[in-house]
């Protein structure tokens, strides 16, 4: 491993802004506090900073030489509404709100690196450096799209990374093709006609339509859709009654839809309307299917996750650059590849043995209310990312 010498003696200063943003999260859209922290020590560094970009996002931009190359590292920086159960001195002092998923070593890493890339530029073209709001759920990266992000910054290609509890600090993993899922939510509302329990008769039961349809959505996977294509469709909350001896006017269904290509996708989507629909029907009931579709599935561009593996391994060593297993989870980094070559990847958090005394009891998982971020990864992450920014400008 040839981590920056640099970088590794500031890595302490950066752990304090890291632990600094842990203690003060801010949900989607409202970063404001982070937002100005970040603005203020790129600013402090030299960096032109632009803001409100996508609301609560900012870019950095650093410039050498005569190039009018660019390329683009992202940090998000929003929390989670979650409980924190750490009692260690940095844990949040919000309650209900959470860096639960790592987020404030993101823009720690990022950080560092901006640091480094202010005071040495060893490249000839723009460093842009992205801090982007709102990826748990409300589309941050779209948001700053629309603000004309790469109408503004003209990069040639973006690159993001997430910290990876399990996988060994040192190492990271990469994947082509698809990484992460589609993120997607529908809701089902039945409607029937409620009666006495003792009298079904009477009244038109929703229940076992409900109950139909959730066995009949897994036949999609199953009879549907191509066996070598990867979803999941979960039925997560079922609403319906008050009274055990009152059968139900209506029951809500709710719960997500995860695949890797927009046409299994199409699929799942046609087919569950149709079951709705169609049960109803049998039931002699009415039935409302809404579909929603979030983050769009995040795949990598084969050239830019070959880049990567090159520049991890030249820096990690080979041995320590692993391949990515694919996730049904989401990430809203997708948005940014469906615009710009790219790829995002994942950089080793640990088993959780780093966590100081005081920490909850559960695992070191992300979104589990007794995670922390391994801030052995800072230096790591800092020095992968000029190294990507570098090797990219000076091809």
């Amino acid at each position: 491993m040839q981590l920056i010498e640099s970088i590794l003696a500031e890595a302490a200063d950066i752990a304090r802004l890291r632990r600094d943003i842990h203690a003060h999260p801010e949900l989607c859209f409202e970063e404001v506090r982070t937002a100005d922290l970040v603005a203020r020590q790129l600013e402090a560094w030299g960096i032109e900073v632009h803001r409100h970009i996508g609301r609560t996002g900012l870019v950095g931009v650093i410039r050498n030489g005569s190039s009018r190359r660019g390329v683009g590292i992202r940090a998000d920086m929003d929390a989670l509404p979650i409980q924190e159960h750490n009692h260690f001195e940095h844990a949040s002092k919000h309650p209900g709100k959470m860096h639960a998923c790592g987020h404030d070593g993101h823009t720690a890493m990022l950080l560092g690196a901006a640091q480094y890339l202010a005071k040495h530029r060893n490249f000839d073209g723009s460093v842009y450096l992205i801090f982007q709001p709102a990826e748990e759920g409300g589309g941050g990266a779209r948001e700053m799209i629309r603000d004309g992000l790469f109408e503004r910054f003209p990069m040639e290609a973006i690159f993001g990374a997430h910290n990876w509890p399990g996988l060994a600090a040192g190492q990271i993993a990469v994947k082509t093709g698809p990484a992460f899922a589609s993120s997607n939510e529908f809701k089902v509302t039945i409607r029937g006609k409620g009666c006495h329990g003792a009298m079904p008769h009477m009244g038109t039961d929703p229940v076992p339509a409900a109950c139909q349809m959730v066995q009949a959505f897994q036949t999609i996977v199953t009879r549907n859709k191509h066996p070598l294509d990867t979803a999941v469709i979960s039925v997560t909350m079922i609403h319906t009654g008050e009274a055990t001896n009152v059968i139900p006017e209506s029951c809500e269904m709710q719960g997500t839809v995860r695949t890797f290509t927009t046409g299994v996708l199409d699929l799942i989507e046609n087919r569950m309307r149709r079951i709705v629909q169609s049960t109803a029907e049998a039931f002699e009931l009415e039935a409302d299917f809404e579909f929603e579709r979030n983050y769009p599935p995040t795949v990598n561009h084969d050239a830019e996750a070959h880049f990567i593996r090159r520049v991890g391994t030249e820096l990690l060593g080979a041995d320590n650059v692993k391949e990515f297993v694919a996730t049904m989870g989401a990430e809203d980094f997708s948005y940014f590849l469906l615009e710009k070559p790219g790829c995002y990847f994942v950089i080793g958090n640990g088993d959780g043995a780093h966590r100081d005394g005081g920490h909850g009891l559960g695992p070191c998982t992300l979104h589990n209310p007794s995670y922390d971020f391994n801030d052995q990864l800072l230096p790591i992450g800092a020095s992968l990312w000029v190294r990507v920014a570098e090797a990219w400008l000076n091809r």
